[in-house]
């Protein structure tokens, strides 16, 4: 790759984990809306708790699509698995 390829990269790399972060600050400002809601509304009854959960299972799978799993499914197994990929379909056309 060249620095022109590798700084697009780069820079698309930035949008993703910007747009990770804005979606957390979102999630806890919203969140904490729900909650003075629910408390002064109807504090017998924790509603709160349901978008809550839903939406940090959403938030989750978007940490793990944008950082991967240590060790599992990180950004760098995706770049090993694509080269391993490409040299196998190298060698392949070789034959």
């Amino acid at each position: 790759m060249d620095r022109e390829q590798l700084y697009e990269k780069a820079r698309r790399r930035v949008e993703e984990i910007k747009g990770f972060y804005v979606h957390l600050i979102v999630y806890i400002l919203v969140n904490l809306g729900l909650y003075l809601l629910n408390r002064y509304t109807s504090p017998g009854h924790w509603w709160f708790y349901y978008p809550l959960g839903g939406w940090g299972i959403g938030l989750l799978m978007h940490f793990v699509s944008i950082f991967g799993i240590p060790g599992l499914f990180d950004k760098d197994w995706e770049d090993r698995k694509v080269e391993q990929l490409v040299k196998k379909m190298e060698e392949r056309q070789r034959d």
